[in-house]
């Protein structure tokens, strides 16, 4: 068997019958979203995987096909694929499919009464990316769960036309659940037809995997499209869809299902189970978030298990409480997910890998759902900041902090989480109190922090952080006497976790038999010592072997002194020496395992009550690790705030539709952490009623993407609480932030490059307020350039007229900078690059990249510059040089088209005059007879035509030279 050393499993599964049984299962594989594995346990642990199965494992895991066995077939190709794989290799290799493949898994046992050579599985274990219960305890045995998996379930109720008749409306209601945390959640709201608010609810949550209602066969229904819709949405935001029967999504049963699971309010203990749900559950008063509750709750079979009655907890989550963001957004301002990374968070290429400093998994997972939910309430983000600012300028707390308490506190949610499924044991308990030990400290370091308002500081501190860990030192006071009480806690040094034998009076009279044996132990190993005449411990070892149980070991060498002695009994050889045994020492041996299974027998009960009686401590576990987490995400702020290349500064923010956006010296905090980058700062400043929308133009690589990507970021940062890479920040609080940048196609799903920057150019334009940053890259690449002109030009003059907000837009299309003479608070800007003025050697002109933002329009974008840069061939180059030349000649008419109106209209009375003036100096009208001299006649009436057409042109071309219209008319002639 690959992987664990054995060839004895192709031998087992050679069967015909496990290639027939594999056979008869439904269609499944990796690439139709669906991982197989089977386990074995008898005699070595291990999986196996088969069919399409076997080739994803070969793949993935061992990155060859020949690791391949064939079942059946007589090995040959045309049989069975198969292939095993050690557990550590099953555990990474399910965690990569669930939280980062997004596919489900299902893993297969052998029926009951197989043995070895098993042929007959039963389905064990489900999972998705949004429902991990069944396998948690398998992914996660070595590793903290990093991010919260969460499931959704969605219902579109019905479409009503709004009041003006042309856009609809959808009334829908979700249900989500984060089984990890064992909190269920619900929302009703009205949507409009791109489903803007569901999107933003699904970045907000961080949603893995949705369940809607299976549509009908023809898709013609408005239900079917309203789905259709829906379910492009959740793709984009790379979300696993899971269908189910409509039917499922009936609220008839959940009034009396939900009280099971959720957890009783204390004034509601001996009252009447009579009272109405609805008014002790507001949440099932919702029109429609109800049938998502039904179907989630049977989806993940949460009554099902006993564990789960009275562990929930359910909230009605409310959009507007925070920022919202869309997909687009989500990898614009590369939040979580670097470009490319396929859903690996790379640290300092992303947001979240840059701010997290975190010691505790709690705190990464906190700080993951901060910068999903940015705060819009301006009195919570001043909160933060004060907090931020404390350990900024108190150094020592912060690293005294982190390295002395915080590195050092365990995963307290997922230590609490085995204690509600009874599968914790002795070390979890000794882990827990290790953090009570350390709390005394941790509350005076907190207690000493100073800030610039010692007094103010201290305040929100001890309402933060300090009232809550002062009650949980309290609530666990009880908890320390007991583990002092009940575990050997002096045995820890050796990794060894067991109950005090003087605790009960049984374990007591077994660890003193067992001393006795060990005192019988040692008194053979000496005696035989003397007796072959070898030194104890360096020549003659006592060791308790898995094979033979208590025995001595001797070298090759030494064997010899054993070897016709027939006091000694030799039980085997191997390459570490000579293995044997005496009488004494058999019979001391099998005295030892008798006393040891006793022993065991009685502290397994102990340590069954010990954990029951930790496990009542759960709420206050739960508590304690909210606190820490918090704490864990503030001090990581700080530490990032301090150790940046130039130090972040606490931003000023201003309520929401107030204020202006202005940044010193702004840097985008990804990018100037990276090695061997000299980061150039730049200005951001965007005035109300000045400046709200800002035209970018300028050189390909010239900066125009990290310019308007940083502000986002910046923004983000601040309404997280954190502080921002500028030297002064001040800027409005804003309710979304829309982005449009770097769409990509997806033809499997039959979305093209520009139909993906469409649909996310629809959702900025349907949901953006005049409180919203919109932040808009290269708009219109993906069609002619006319149509992405009238598009860009278009979207751009609806943002600055009718929404209002604030909008970076960068853009190639240099026409569009005339938009600044139509709409006043519209302003260009441009990218700075040197042009040598004269070519270098080879006849190229040097230019250089400034990396500054300046006032105004660049009058060209260098792209065939970056052609020259990627060495394409010289042909190419001036083959493309001389084919630009041909259509901006071609492009004049286009270039009319973005004349000022003003203009125009006075070019046309320009000319209209110069008309008038040259027909009034020409002659009466008369007709000339062509005669004798009539040749004559007719060249002095040429050049008399000639003089007065001189005489128009001088009078007039001072004001013509003037016209842009008239210019651009003159040299299309010309």
């Amino acid at each position: 068997m690959y992987g664990s050393g054995k060839d004895d499993d192709a031998e087992q599964n050679d069967d015909p019958g496990l290639v027939r049984f594999f056979g008869d299962l439904p269609v499944k594989s990796p690439e139709t979203g669906t991982l197989r594995l089977f386990h074995r346990s008898n005699p070595d642990e291990f999986y196996s995987a088969y069919g399409p199965d076997a080739y994803y494992v070969a793949t993935n895991v061992f990155h060859t096909n020949s690791v391949i066995k064939y079942l059946g077939a007589g090995g040959k190709a045309a049989g069975l694929p198969a292939v095993s794989l050690r557990v550590n290799m099953a555990q990474v290799l399910l965690r990569e499919a669930l939280t980062v493949k997004q596919l489900r898994v299902e893993i297969y046992e052998p029926e009951p009464g197989q043995g070895k050579k098993a042929t007959k599985f039963r389905l064990d274990k489900e999972a998705s990316p949004g429902n991990l219960q069944q396998v948690e305890g398998l992914l996660f045995v070595s590793s903290d769960l990093l991010s919260a998996p969460i499931v959704m379930a969605i219902k579109v109720a019905n479409v009503a036309p709004n009041p003006g008749g042309k856009d609809k409306s959808k009334a829908v209601g979700v249900a989500f659940a984060d089984t990890s945390e064992r909190t269920l959640g619900v929302a009703d709201f009205v949507d409009n037809d791109l489903f803007s608010n569901t999107e933003s609810l699904v970045i907000q949550l961080g949603v893995k995997e949705a369940i809607l209602p299976a549509g009908t066969t023809t898709g013609n229904t408005d239900r079917d499209v309203d789905l259709n819709k829906l379910r492009t949405m959740l793709e984009r935001c790379n979300v696993v869809i899971t269908e189910r029967k409509p039917s499922a999504f009936n609220a008839r049963d959940i009034a009396s299902d939900l009280p099971r699971l959720l957890v009783k309010p204390k004034e509601s203990v001996g009252s009447s189970s009579s009272a109405d749900p609805t008014v002790t559950i507001p949440q099932l008063a919702l029109p429609v978030a109800p049938s998502c509750l039904a179907a989630l709750v049977s989806y993940l079979g949460l009554l099902g298990d006993p564990s789960n009655e009275g562990a929930f907890h359910i909230r009605t989550h409310d959009l507007s409480q925070y920022m919202r963001l869309d997909a687009s957004a989500l990898r614009a301002l590369n939040l979580t997910e670097a470009p490319g990374s396929a859903g690996v968070t790379t640290r300092n290429t992303t947001l979240l890998g840059l701010l997290n400093k975190c010691k505790t998994a709690q705190g990464t997972r906190m700080l993951g759902t901060w910068l999903k939910q940015p705060l819009i309430n301006l009195h919570e983000i001043k909160r933060r900041q004060t907090l931020v600012e404390a350990f900024v300028n108190d150094s020592n707390s912060r690293r005294t902090l982190q390295d002395e308490y915080l590195k050092f506190m365990p995963d307290l949610h997922r230590i609490s989480k085995r204690f509600q499924k009874t599968q914790a044991s002795l070390e979890d308990v000794v882990r827990v109190y290790q953090v009570v030990e350390k709390l005394n400290g941790l509350v005076e370091t907190l207690g000493e922090v100073q800030g610039e308002d010692v007094d103010a500081c201290q305040k929100l501190i001890e309402e933060q952080y300090l009232e809550e860990l002062r009650q949980c030192q309290k609530d666990l006071a009880e908890y320390a006497e007991m583990v002092e009480s009940t575990i050997d806690l002096d045995q820890l040094s050796q990794h060894r976790y067991v109950i005090k034998p003087e605790f009960d009076a049984r374990l007591q009279d077994h660890s003193e038999q067992l001393q006795t044996i060990r005192d019988g132990l040692d008194k053979e190993h000496s005696a035989v010592g003397r007796d072959i005449g070898l030194e104890l411990d360096k020549k003659l070892h006592l060791e308790n072997s898995q094979m033979y149980g208590y025995c001595f070991r001797v070298t090759k060498n030494d064997g010899k002194a054993i070897a016709k002695n027939k006091k000694y009994t030799e039980l085997g050889t191997n390459k570490t020496g000579v293995y044997f045994t005496t009488k004494t020492l058999k019979s001391l041996g099998e005295d030892y395992r008798e006393q040891w299974d006793h022993y065991n027998r009685i502290q397994a009960n102990l340590v069954k009550n010990v954990v029951n009686i930790a496990a009542t401590y759960c709420p206050v576990f739960e508590s304690l690790d909210h606190v820490l987490a918090h704490l864990d995400v503030i001090v990581s702020f700080a530490h990032v705030s301090i150790n940046a290349p130039e130090p972040y500064v606490k931003p000023t923010l201003f309520e929401m539709g107030n204020g202006s956006l202005v940044l010193r010296d702004a840097r985008h905090p990804c990018l100037e952490v990276q090695d061997d980058v000299h980061f150039i700062a730049n200005d951001i400043e965007m005035i109300k009623e000045q400046s709200e929308l800002q035209i970018i133009t300028g050189p390909n690589m010239g900066g125009k993407s990290t310019y308007i990507r940083q502000a986002g970021v910046i923004a983000l940062m601040a309404q997280t609480g954190c502080f921002v890479p500028c030297s002064e920040a001040k800027l409005p609080v804003f309710d979304s932030i829309l982005c449009r940048v770097g769409a990509g196609d997806s033809q499997l799903k039959g979305v093209s490059t520009f139909m993906a920057e469409m649909l996310e150019t629809a959702t900025i334009l349907k949901s953006a307020t005049k409180n919203s940053l919109i932040i808009i890259d290269e708009l219109g690449r993906g069609t002619s350039t006319y149509d992405g002109f009238g598009l860009a030009w278009a979207i751009s003059e609806h943002i600055a007229s009718s929404i209002r907000a604030f909008c970076l837009f960068a853009t190639h299309f240099h026409e569009l900078t005339a938009l600044d003479q139509q709409i006043t608070y519209v302003k260009n800007l441009h990218v700075v690059a040197h042009v040598a003025e004269e070519p270098n050697e080879n006849q190229k002109r040097e230019i250089t990249l400034l990396y500054k933002v300046e006032p105004g329009v660049s009058d060209q974008s260098f792209g065939i510059h970056v052609a020259e840069l990627a060495n394409f061939p010289e042909a190419v180059v001036k083959l493309a040089r001389r084919k630009a030349d041909e259509l901006e000649d071609f492009g004049g008419e286009h270039d009319r088209m973005a004349v000022d109106q003003d203009a125009t209209e006075e070019g046309v009375k320009l000319m209209e005059e110069f008309l008038r003036r040259w027909a009034g100096n020409e002659t009466d009208g008369e007709d000339v007879t062509m005669g004798d001299g009539a040749e004559d006649d007719f060249e002095t009436e040429n050049a008399n035509e000639l003089e007065s057409l001189k005489k128009a042109v001088d009078e007039l071309l001072p004001r013509m030279e003037g016209n842009a219209w008239l210019h651009s008319v003159i040299s299309t002639l010309g």
